[in-house]
């Protein structure tokens, strides 16, 4: 049967497919943005390994187009994590299943070029962070000869020196991870996630401090923009139901970590999903999955203090959180409802909530673009599908609401789980 349509009609076609064409021309030219990397845990090839798709966004449209060459093997399988490096120049992929870190140099095309593979300290590395000179990373379980999935144990976060280029014979390129700094507490490579309380005797001033065998099971990690702090969010795995806990640890000149409080915990709900800070290394937020909600901390003087207004709502078991580097405004991806929560942050911290947008199935990761914090994205895991999606939003820097963009969402490889960014331009290799 042959379709009639009228004048009006026409002109919407003609329309729509001009502001196609014009997203596909102008994407891969001076409006390019931002490259945005999206690691999916479903195994292709012929090693099995995750794939990273690679968009670049029109700075005027938002149209994300991917690159040509995308997508590129991750190096390992079931990539679950990602980050850049300070510069610009390098991606990490955490593969889980290798426990293995892969740094990819970044082109100024925005390809991928595999240069240097680690393993992890623990066992099965879940997430990643980079500041400054230094990546850190977080193992599901330290280790231990005796640990694994049948006897689990805690969890434990390992530091990578990022080494400097070298020249010579065997020249190599900036950001290699180098040997893991030692914990000289322990004479290994690894802190440990080790629930402690104070004893009846001691107290915060004198540290003294009982150690409990509970199982602490890690999820992320945040560094403070300062670069002095870091946070992890676990939970106790060995109790019904489970508490949610903040491990913070102050970076040393060497990479290495001393635990603030002495070690000891701070209780963060049920059981945290994700952790973000914000560009004044004043406040922390972390989303717990299994309440539905966000904890709010201040920050100073080496100890968290919750929000008085503390916990702030979000959707159905939330997934990610980012803190907006330019705008007081956060955002959450609720995985269940398949949405974006958009918050204002007030002077004191307090979250309000702006509105809530539709994104992909199930959102499990987010980021803002880093060059004009105009856009933000979203890895949608899609299970059950051949594919997933990445969704990407216009963002409003005077109200912090959200649009979707032009033909949002894009489609990904199956299974994304990770998503990072650079800015266009940001580098020369």
């Amino acid at each position: 049967m042959r379709m009639k349509f009228n004048k009006s009609s026409q002109l919407l076609l003609v329309s729509a497919a001009s502001l196609l064409a014009a997203g596909l021309i102008t994407a891969c030219g001076t409006n390019t943005v931002d490259f945005v990397y999206v690691a999916s845990a479903k195994a292709a090839g012929t090693n099995n390994y995750g794939e990273i798709d690679v968009f670049e966004i029109n700075s005027v449209s938002g149209y994300m187009r991917q690159i040509p060459s995308s997508p590129f093997p991750s190096g390992g399988r079931n990539p679950v994590a990602e980050a850049v490096s300070s510069d610009n120049a390098n991606l990490y992929v955490v593969n889980e299943d290798d426990n293995t870190i892969v740094q990819f140099m970044i082109g100024s095309d925005g390809k991928l070029y595999p240069q240097n593979t680690v393993n992890t300290p623990g066992i099965y590395p879940l997430a990643v962070a980079v500041s400054g000179t230094y990546l850190f990373v977080v193992d599901t379980y330290e280790p231990l000869p005796a640990c694994s999935n049948a006897d689990p144990c805690p969890g434990s976060v390992g530091v990578f020196p990022l080494e400097p280029a070298t020249t010579g014979s065997n020249p190599t390129f900036s950001g290699a991870p180098g040997p893991p700094v030692v914990n000289t507490s322990i004479g290994a490579s690894y802190w440990p996630l080790t629930l402690l309380s104070y004893t009846a005797t001691g107290n915060s001033s004198n540290c003294e401090t009982s150690v409990s065998t509970d199982v602490i099971t890690p999820t992320a990690i945040n560094v403070l923009k300062s670069g002095a702090d870091l946070f992890v969010t676990a939970y106790d795995a060995s109790v019904t139901p489970y508490v949610g806990y903040i491990f913070g640890f102050s970076i040393g000149s060497s990479g290495a970590l001393t635990p603030l409080n002495c070690g000891v915990p701070l209780v963060a709900g049920v059981h945290p999903s994700a952790v973000a800070s914000d560009s004044t290394s004043t406040y922390v937020y972390a989303t717990d999955s299994t309440s539905g909600n966000i904890s709010g901390f201040t920050f100073a003087s080496g100890l968290l203090t919750v929000l008085s207004a503390s916990p702030f709502p979000a959707g159905t078991q939330p997934s990610a959180i980012v803190v907006d580097s330019s705008y007081p405004y956060a955002y959450v991806t609720n995985e269940i409802d398949g949405t974006v929560s958009a918050y204002s942050i007030g002077s004191g911290g307090a979250l309000t909530r702006i509105g809530t947008y539709e994104a992909g199935i199930q959102p499990v990761a987010i980021g803002i673009d880093p060059s004009t914090h105009h856009f933000l994205f979203t890895a949608n895991f899609t299970p059950g599908g051949t594919s997933g999606t990445a969704s990407d939003f216009e963002l409003s820097a005077t109200a912090g609401t959200l649009t979707n963009t032009q033909l949002s969402p894009y489609k990904t490889n199956a299974l994304p789980t990770a998503i990072a960014a650079i800015p266009h331009g940001s580098t020369t290799q």
